[in-house]
C-alpha cells in the first residue's frame, strides 16, 4: 500500500500521532477538571459543615440548607500538639470504603479541631465511570480519525495518482496535455510544469523524426549523385584530365555530407553540454566577447556590426556554450543573409521577463510560413545545411529561454533574431556610478 518513502504514510503517521496526542490532552485536561470541580463541591460542603459548628456550635441554627447529606457525615473532635489556623484535608480508604476527611481549628486553646469525614465512595465510582467513558470515547475517537486520515490522504493523493495513471498510459507516439481544468488548483502548477514538459518532449519527438527524415534524404542525394559520375565516369575508358574531373567532382560532394555529419554530431555534442553544470556568469561580458569576434568577420565581408548593451551587467547562472552557440548562430545567419555595404546590431535589454537579446539584420527577411527551427529547412539559396536554428532552438529549450525569428516592422527588410532569458535564474549586477 506504501512505497519505502511515502508522503502518503508520512502524512498518515503524523496526523495520527498528532490527532492521538490532541485527543489525550483534552481528555485530561477534561477528567481532571471534572474531577477537581467535584473534589471542590465536598470540599465546599464539608468546610460548611465545620464553620458553621465552629462559629454557631450546632449544625441547623446559622445554616437551615443542610439537608439529609448531613447524616452521612462522621463528626468528632481530635486534638493536636500544635495548632494551625488553616483547615487541612486529606483522603483515606479503608474497608473498600473512601473517606474525605477535613480538619478545622475548633478551640485554640485546648489546640482542637473538628475532624469530619464523608463516605465518598459512590463519588469515586462515578469518578471511575467517567474516566472509563473517557477512555471508550478516545478509543472510539481514534479510530475515527484513523480512518478519517487514511481517507484525507487517499483524496490529497488522487490527483498525482491520476497523473501518474496519464502519463504511465503516454509514449511518444500518444503524448497528449493534462486537462489541468479538473485539478485541484494546488496542483495546477504541477500540471503546467507537466505540460510544458510534455510540449517539449512532442517538440523533441517531431524533430527527432525530422532529423533522421532530412539526414536520409541529405546524404542520400550526394551519394545517388558520386555512385552517377561513377557510373558515366566507367562507362568508357577517358583522359586523365576528365578522370581528375570526376574525382574533384566527387571531392566536393563528399565534403558536402561531411558537413551534414559534422553537423548532426553537433547535435549530439549539444545534448551533452545540456548536462553540464551551470554556471554564473555575466552575460553581458559574453556578447561583447561575441561582438568583438565577429566584428572583423563583418568589417571584411564590408559589412557593419553596430553594438548597444543595456544594461551594463547581467548575472545569470548557465550552461555558457548555449549561450554562445545560440548568439554565435544568429550572428551567422544575420551576417550571411545582409548584403555588403549593410549592418547588422546586435543589442540587450532589459524587460519584465527578464534579459532581451536581439541580432537584427538587414537581409531579405523570412517567410512566415515556414518553421525554420525545424531540422534542414533552409532560407533562400544560402549554402547551408539547415541545423543551425533548430540546435539554437534545442539550446534555449535546455536554457529555459525563449527564441524567436521575426521580420522587421520599421520599413527596412531584414529579420529580428532574439532570445530572452528568464530572469527567475538571473540577477542585475548594480551599477557603479
Amino acid at each position: 500500500m506504501f512505497a519505502k518513502l511515502s508522503i502518503r504514510k508520512n502524512f498518515l503517521i503524523q496526523l495520527v500521532i498528532s490527532s492521538a496526542a490532541l485527543i489525550f490532552t483534552f481528555s485530561a485536561v477534561l477528567y481532571f477538571f471534572i474531577e477537581k470541580s467535584i473534589y471542590d463541591e465536598k470540599h465546599t460542603e464539608l468546610l460548611r459543615y465545620a464553620k458553621n459548628i465552629a462559629n454557631s456550635k450546632s449544625v441547623f441554627q446559622q445554616d437551615e440548607t443542610l439537608g439529609e447529606t448531613f447524616f452521612s457525615l462522621n463528626i468528632e473532635i481530635t486534638y493536636l500538639k500544635h495548632m494551625n489556623t488553616k483547615a487541612a484535608e486529606y483522603e483515606k480508604t479503608k474497608n473498600r470504603h473512601t473517606y474525605l476527611t477535613l480538619l478545622y481549628p475548633f478551640n485554640r486553646k485546648d489546640n482542637s479541631y473538628l475532624k469530619i469525614s464523608k463516605d465518598i465512595t459512590t463519588t469515586k465510582h462515578l469518578l471511575k465511570k467517567i474516566l472509563n467513558y473517557i477512555i471508550i470515547i478516545n478509543i472510539g475517537g481514534f479510530l475515527l480519525v484513523i480512518l478519517y486520515a487514511i481517507m484525507l490522504s487517499k483524496m490529497l493523493v488522487h490527483p498525482i495518482q491520476t497523473l501518474t495513471t496519464k502519463l504511465a498510459n503516454m509514449n511518444e507516439h500518444l503524448m497528449k496535455p493534462i486537462n489541468i481544468d479538473r485539478l485541484p488548483k494546488e496542483f495546477i502548477p504541477l500540471g503546467e510544469i507537466l505540460n510544458h514538459l510534455i510540449s517539449r518532449i512532442q517538440n523533441f519527438v517531431k524533430y527527432q523524426k525530422e532529423l533522421f527524415i532530412g539526414t536520409a534524404h541529405e546524404l542520400k542525394t550526394p551519394l545517388a549523385v558520386i555512385k552517377l559520375k561513377n557510373q558515366v565516369t566507367l562507362i568508357k575508358e577517358r583522359s586523365p584530365k576528365e578522370y581528375i574531373e570526376a574525382l574533384q567532382i566527387t571531392n566536393k560532394t563528399i565534403d558536402e555530407m561531411n558537413i551534414i555529419v559534422s553537423n548532426i554530431l553537433n547535435i549530439g555534442r549539444q545534448e551533452g553540454a545540456q548536462l553540464d553544470k551551470p554556471v554564473e556568469i555575466d552575460v553581458i561580458s559574453i556578447l561583447k566577447q561575441k561582438a568583438n569576434d565577429f566584428e572583423l568577420l563583418a568589417a571584411n565581408e564590408g559589412k557593419e556590426l553596430l553594438m548597444h548593451f543595456e544594461p551594463n551587467a547581467f548575472m545569470a547562472t548557465l550552461q555558457v556554450s548555449l549561450v554562445n552557440q545560440i548568439i554565435q548562430n544568429f550572428l551567422q545567419n544575420a551576417l550571411k543573409f545582409t548584403p555588403a555595404n549593410k549592418s547588422v546590431t546586435l543589442q540587450s535589454s532589459q524587460d519584465d521577463f527578464g534579459l532581451l537579446i536581439e541580432v537584427i539584420d538587414e537581409g531579405c527577411g523570412i517567410d512566415d510560413g515556414v518553421d525554420l527551427f525545424a531540422p534542414f529547412k533552409r532560407q533562400g539559396n544560402k549554402q547551408g545545411v539547415g541545423l543551425g536554428l533548430f540546435l539554437a532552438k534545442s539550446a534555449a529549450d535546455a536554457l529555459g529561454a525563449r527564441i524567436k525569428l521575426r521580420n522587421r516592422e520599421d520599413g527596412i527588410d531584414g529579420t529580428i533574431a532574439s532570445l530572452q532569458l528568464n530572469s527567475k535564474l538571473s540577477c542585475i549586477i548594480p551599477r557603479h556610478k
